[in-house]
């Protein structure tokens, strides 16, 4: 299959048959170039990480597990360096195109996998979610998007970068395929039993930008027949800049904390603003870790009480559509600091969150995002199969 759309990997393409008879037969798959394939070695989106380091002899979990339920694994895909990105442009690898917006971003760091489900190169892609990067790139490509409950999923073969936050996520553009790869990793059948009570998070919306929020009412009204009952509350009340806050505080000490090792022996390439990233989360306070675990702790406790069970809490997944490719980093910042007060929570409290597709505004995808107690994931979906069934 030709590559049109830059997202795979440079280089010769792998391929793996899928058992045959498996629940998943028929279908392809690609994987993130952080996930490990037996015989290749894994980029992690930066040429200078390879190095010195052991080609795989396994496949990681969520790789071997598909193949076992019968898809193909047909490529790897790229990723922003060592996934610290959020809208997918690599100074290594390039840009994949968003044949949903094109000109535009396809969101990171799974950037690759997310087009090339977009683009229908294959049915589903593995992604990795840290700090909203399949949530992300699923809005800005219009499918359906899932990180799950934190520590749910088996990460080995997966490589690190904030590992209390870290989930193996995937992407598919219909919901009976999201729905069946679901199952598999996922480990159980998408239950019949929808959630009764929809929490809107208005203050999510009120962040958004007015044309995402006003696009999105319509999956709203919907979401709310589905489930039968809804209320407004605030996500978050010491405010969603805040959660951000605690986030970049968090997240870039841990990933500097991850790669510390090879940045001390190898002094690797980076493109500024990941090299940026990894400076600044080696200069955090102690004083200020603290606060942002304190801010965790209260995040937790906010989710968790905004979600009993058969409950169901909805916002925008991402503020605005996907933005321009190529843009000065004056211009980027900003936006992904926006981005950011919209994805915080799930590395704060580690719920399972869908995004589905089916809003757009001037013609470019924006996803509504459902989030679920921790261990709804199953739940969630058979809403995402809901949801399309009444469309």
């Amino acid at each position: 299959m030709t590559d049109d759309i830059g997202a795979f990997v440079p280089g010769p393409r792998v391929r793996i048959e899928g058992r045959a008879g498996g629940p998943l037969a028929g279908l392809t798959f690609a994987a993130k170039d952080l996930f490990d394939v037996a015989g290749v070695p894994t980029g992690g989106g930066n040429h200078d990480w390879p190095t010195g380091r052991p080609i795989p002899k396994n496949n990681a979990w969520a790789v071997q597990t598909l193949l076992d339920a019968g898809a193909t694994l047909i490529g790897k895909t790229i990723t922003d360096e060592v996934s610290l990105g959020i809208l997918g442009e690599n100074a290594f690898d390039g840009t994949p195109v968003n044949v949903r917006a094109p000109g535009r971003v396809p969101g990171g760091s799974s950037s690759g996998s997310a087009a090339a489900v977009a683009a229908g190169l294959c049915d589903t892609a593995l992604g990795t979610d840290t700090g909203g990067s399949v949530r992300v790139p699923a809005s800005f490509c219009g499918l359906h998007g899932i990180r799950p409950t934190h520590g749910r999923l088996d990460l080995s073969g997966m490589m690190p970068q904030a590992p209390t936050s870290d989930t193996t996520g995937w992407f598919a553009r219909d919901a009976e395929t999201f729905a069946r790869v679901s199952g598999v990793l996922l480990g159980e059948a998408i239950p019949a039993r929808l959630p009764t009570q929809l929490v809107v998070a208005v203050d999510a919306f009120g962040f958004a930008d007015a044309e995402v929020a006003a696009a999105l009412q319509p999956m709203v009204k919907r979401l709310a027949a589905v489930v039968g009952a809804s209320r407004e509350e605030i996500m978050a009340p010491p405010g969603l800049s805040v959660w951000a806050r605690a986030r970049r505080t968090l997240q870039p000490h841990e990933a500097y904390t991850t790669f510390r090792d090879w940045l001390d022996k190898g002094n690797p390439r980076f493109a500024f603003s990941v090299a940026r990233a990894l400076v600044m989360g080696s200069m955090i306070a102690e004083t200020d870790r603290a606060w942002a675990g304190l801010m965790r702790q209260e995040a937790r406790a906010r989710m968790a009480y905004l979600l009993p069970p058969g409950t169901v809490l909805c916002l925008p997944t991402t503020p605005f559509p996907a933005p321009l490719r190529g843009q000065p980093l004056q211009v980027l910042d900003p936006l992904r600091d926006r981005i950011t007060c919209l994805c915080a929570h799930g590395g704060l409290a580690g719920h399972p969150q869908v995004s589905l597709p089916g809003a757009t505004v001037g013609g470019l995808p924006v996803g509504l995002s459902i989030v679920g107690p921790r261990g709804s994931d199953a739940t969630l979906v058979a809403v995402a199969q809901a949801m399309e069934k009444a469309a």
